[in-house]
């Protein structure tokens, strides 16, 4: 009783969301035994929580960097725990940032004992933003674009981004704006399932992404020697299309992506790359959970009868990185990422893959929680993405401190 229990957030309360913070307690009994609860509502009202059971120091105080928790939503020294196991309670619910301009709060709360959570002992909020400070934020409809930009502060000059999400579609701003705020000039472009563009377009034009690096090329603040391009999934095999087919285009990261392109027919100057052939009667659906199956849609790649689908990346002079989780139950990124690098390596060309153990289809920005199963919203069915909580939080870390050193590297 009367106890002054603080709990704070260093270095500071407010963060980006890609930011790793310390949560400390002060202010405990020796060795007393408290709850940890972290809570975010997202935009849509879904409230997300986690919880982990701590026990204090000999001079009551706890150190998320140091104290082990001993059980909850996760267990051992996590010092971002309360972050990457944050859970909604409606099942298969995605997290993800629709307003960039405005943060996600995350409620700490330190309850006594290991029990029931009845006694509020202390908390306090962590302000995490996707925005840094004097980021610009521009809405782009130029010409045929729709994408935001997003610009650093300061005259620069800033190497150049374009930025892709999956055929999930839309306009996915979230990791371009955090890209911007680490000191790239980013594109985040959308070509399906937005405003007027096809939930699925017959055919995607390659000269309406040469369009967006065209419009990137030209901004002021962007450094002349070549674009970036980053994509997840779809986005992925876009990106490694737009490094080969495109001048300009100096690297490119694929994300749990594919050497081959994948359900729409991609139309050049002069040519067609067909889709790598798929049955959706190869889908299977789960009794129990309602969840689609997606990984056996596809013919097998290794069948020459697919490779007039194959990218020819070969031909690219851009340099690559690949990146997947050995987890995604989506898609077969592994083994596709696998056939890309080994053509690009009979090549003599340079190229960098991680795979990752546990790691599931959408490697994320750091911190953002794994999220097994989602509704995808153009096909409009529950699909499995797969993914180890712990795993796949290490893994998204590791990736996004690899993403940028290499994009810093070659631009």
């Amino acid at each position: 009783a009367g106890m002054s229990v603080q709990v704070t957030i260093l270095p500071s309360p407010r963060c980006l969301f890609d930011d790793p913070v310390q949560i400390c307690v002060a202010g405990l009994l020796p060795q007393q035994a408290v709850t940890l609860r972290a809570s975010l509502v997202d935009e849509s009202g879904e409230l997300f929580q986690a919880h982990a059971r701590y026990r204090a120091g000999s001079s009551g105080e706890l150190d998320l960097s140091h104290s082990p928790a001993l059980g909850g939503s996760y267990s051992g020294v996590e010092p971002m725990g309360l972050l990457w196991s944050l859970q909604s309670k409606t099942p298969y619910k995605r997290l993800a940032k629709r307003n960039v301009l405005t943060p996600f709060y995350v409620d700490l709360e330190v309850y006594e004992g290991h029990g029931d959570t009845k006694h509020l002992l202390g908390k306090c909020t962590n302000e995490r933003w996707f925005l840094g400070e004097g980021v610009r934020r521009i809405s782009v409809r130029e010409g045929r674009l729709k994408a935001t930009l997003f610009l650093p502060p300061g005259p620069g000059p800033f190497p150049g981004l374009i930025d892709l999400y999956g055929s999930g579609g839309g306009l996915v701003e979230y990791r371009a704006s955090l890209l911007a705020s680490r000191g790239f000039v980013t594109l985040a472009l959308a070509y399906m399932a937005f405003e007027d563009l096809p939930a699925m377009p017959e055919i995607l034009e390659l000269n309406y992404f040469e369009e967006a690096v065209n419009f990137l090329q030209k901004q002021h603040q962007v450094k002349d020697t070549g674009i970036g391009v980053l994509g997840l999934s779809k986005g992925g095999d876009l990106a490694l299309s737009m490094a080969t087919f495109l001048p300009g285009i100096k690297a490119a990261v694929s994300i749990s992506g594919s050497g081959f392109n994948s359900f729409i027919p991609l139309r050049g100057d002069g040519f067609t790359v067909p889709p790598h052939p798929y049955d959706l009667g190869r889908m299977k659906t789960s009794d129990e959970s309602g969840l689609v199956d997606f990984l056996d849609v596809l013919d097998d790649h290794r069948d020459p009868a697919t490779w007039d689908c194959r990218i020819p990346i070969e031909r690219s002079l851009a340099k690559f990185l690949f990146l997947s989780g050995l987890d995604d139950t989506n898609w077969k990124s592994d083994l596709y990422c696998w056939d890309a690098v080994q053509r690009l390596q009979q090549h003599g060309r340079e190229v960098q893959f991680y795979s990752y153990s546990g790691a599931g289809h959408l490697l994320e920005p750091p911190y953002l929680p794994l999220c097994q199963a989602s509704i995808h919203k153009v096909l409009g069915v529950f699909v499995h993405w797969g993914g180890q909580w712990k795993e796949h939080a290490k893994a998204q870390e590791d990736a996004w401190h690899r993403i940028q050193a290499f994009f810093w590297r070659h631009l």
